[in-house]
């Protein structure tokens, strides 16, 4: 705890981890209304702020110097994060938290802005007008552990140097509607990289093909949601997306007409079954995703990465596309047959590859086994693996 006093250090610039504790002879948030030359502020245990009051005389909005500011509550998440609505916070709790919040509105001046463990029903009041935000300067915006918040703001997307927005552990939202993107002639003007993870409920993100938005957006990440579909509106407004990330989502059962992405990483979708027409597409990663069927409309395709343990063989699509580079990380059965060169059953799916890269695991004999390949050295094959292995591999895996 700090002591009371605290207020007299008028010429302090930076401030981490000022608690708001109101007990006793501690300092509380009253403390900060003189710091007015701060530069940097991080608060923390807000949930102990018992009125708006006490909020509203730390005054904010007065320190014109402020750029770095971090508003925390303890998590109300815990280890749960990744599951269901929190259902031990009551009402009137969300809404004093949520009034506490409305008297800490940033001045003008903050370009970067963290919201941790905020648990009330909505944002603040200063983030969902689409008149009165105040935030003209924000560059980025983090927002962690929303515990009870149930949609995205709509002020955000007029904000005109936003470059980057990150919504981490959501588990009320279940959509992102039209608002979001129609609360100013260019929505997230300056906007190159979003990242929503743990939404873990969201399902339907409404962004019609019209509604142009977020023409400087360059990276997209999505993890760990329930996402039917990319909406129309990203795939042909989002002009400068080079890179989407998407990971572990659940009912995605395909991904096309994506005219500019350069590199596409997918990592444990078990629903996807089928990805086309990414004319640039360069890199590709592709793990964990054992329903993928087609893979097509690729043509400046340059490196394909595929990893997946369970798989028995090369998938079909391998036959249609033409990377430069293969690398393949699979079970040690597979391996082998690749390893056995124009006798595998594998070969037509790999051997127009210029280069390949191949790796499993003995989890046995804790040796990594490996098969090399370039296509122009007379389809030659590189291996550690000897034909004996090959042979024993097969016979084990045929009395298993």
């Amino acid at each position: 705890m700090i002591p009371r006093g605290f207020c007299g250090l008028t010429s302090m610039r930076r401030l981490h981890g000022f608690r708001a504790h109101m007990d006793g002879d501690w300092c509380s948030l009253d403390e900060l209304g003189p710091l007015s030359q701060l530069k940097l502020l991080k608060v923390i245990q807000l949930e102990s702020v018992s009125s708006a009051s006490f909020a509203a005389k730390a005054r904010l909005g007065e320190k014109i110097h402020l750029i770095d500011l971090f508003l925390h509550c303890t998590s109300k998440l815990g280890d749960y994060w990744f599951g269901k609505e929190y259902e031990g916070i009551s009402q009137a709790e969300q809404q004093r938290i949520a009034e506490v919040f409305d008297e800490l509105c940033p001045p003008p001046s903050v370009e970067n802005l963290h919201i941790e463990g905020y648990f009330g029903h909505q944002l603040p009041s200063w983030m969902i007008s689409t008149l009165t935000v105040p935030l003209h300067n924000l560059k980025t915006l983090y927002f962690s552990d929303l515990a009870c918040c149930t949609q995205l703001p709509n002020g955000l997307c007029q904000l005109p140097y936003l470059h980057l927005l990150q919504v981490c552990n959501a588990p009320c939202i279940r959509r992102v509607e039209t608002g979001f993107l129609q609360a100013a002639t260019t929505p997230f003007p300056r906007l190159n990289n979003l990242s929503l993870i743990g939404l873990v409920e969201w399902e339907e993100w409404e962004w019609e093909e019209q509604v142009e938005a977020m023409p400087h957006l360059d990276e997209l990440f999505l993890y760990n949601c329930r996402l039917r579909r990319v909406p129309l509106g990203l795939a042909s407004n989002a002009r400068a997306l080079k890179k989407l990330i998407i990971q572990d989502i659940q009912h995605l059962s395909y991904l096309e007409n994506f005219p500019l992405i350069v590199y596409l990483t997918l990592l444990g979708s078990p629903d996807l079954e089928r990805i086309t027409n990414f004319p640039n597409l360069q890199k590709l990663t592709i793990t964990d995703c054992p329903k993928l069927n087609v893979l097509e409309s690729v043509p400046a395709l340059n490196m394909l990465v595929l990893e997946d343990y369970t798989m028995e063989e090369l998938p079909e699509y391998m036959r249609d596309i033409k990377p430069r580079h293969f690398q393949l990380f699979c079970r040690l059965w597979l391996l082998c047959s690749v390893a056995t060169g124009q006798s595998s059953i594998e070969w037509d799916k790999f051997s127009h590859v210029e280069h390949v890269k191949a790796y499993a695991y003995d989890d046995m004999n804790k040796r990594m086994w490996y098969v090399m390949y370039t296509r122009s050295d007379n389809f030659e094959i590189d291996s550690n693996i000897s034909r004996s292995s090959i042979f024993k591999e097969k016979l084990y895996l045929l009395l298993w």
